[in-house]
């Protein structure tokens, strides 16, 4: 099988579908939404044909140019959700460059502000995003496992197994890994 006889991985596929769907519903060109996302042309026409899956802080990027939470997009190319969500039909979505693991254990539903993630980072893992998807957007980061820096507002936190940390989200955010071994936290994500 040749590279480029891949087959996209579905979720993958639907992402880029919708992501196409949403740059088209606003009428934008690549070249518009690179301008207003910061992120090249060359990189969204890829995702949009699900030639690559976006990375954490890309998808980041299109969430706050279209408005939505990760959780929220992610939900869109999902079947129809269900109240009940089992742990084996939870949404997983990997950064696997970045060595991060993202579950949507309560997706995000059109009547309700707030969701649950659970999140797993890789020893040394360091992901930075330059603004939240939602400017204001309330976050509950609660740390089950290993050590956790999570820098906010120019304010370096260190969380340990057990530790919460509760804030809104207005710039730049980063979450890292110190390791030795990685980290699991849930993520209650409230918009405002």
């Amino acid at each position: 099988m040749r590279e480029d006889d891949v087959v996209a991985d579905p979720v993958d596929a639907r992402l880029a579908a919708r992501l196409a769907e949403l740059r088209a519903e606003r009428g934008w060109s690549l070249g518009e939404l690179a301008e207003r996302s910061g992120v090249s042309r060359s990189t969204l026409s890829r995702a949009e044909r699900a030639e690559t899956s976006p990375t954490a802080a890309v998808l980041n990027r299109l969430c706050a140019v279209y408005g939505r939470t990760m959780s929220r997009l992610l939900s869109e190319v999902e079947a129809e959700p269900a109240l009940l969500v089992r742990a084996a039909e939870q949404p997983v979505w990997e950064d696997r460059p970045a060595g991060f693991v993202r579950r949507s254990v309560s997706p995000p539903h059109p009547g309700l502000r707030g969701e649950l993630v659970e999140g797993r980072l890789a020893a040394g893992a360091d992901i930075a995003y330059d603004r939240p998807p939602v400017p204001g957007l309330e976050q509950h980061v609660w740390l089950l496992e290993g050590a956790l820096e999570i820098t906010a507002q120019d304010v370096e936190h260190h969380l340990a197994a057990g530790d919460c940390l509760r804030m809104r989200v207005w710039g730049p955010t980063r979450f890292r890994c110190p390791g030795p071994g990685g980290a699991r936290y849930a993520l209650a994500v409230v918009l405002p």
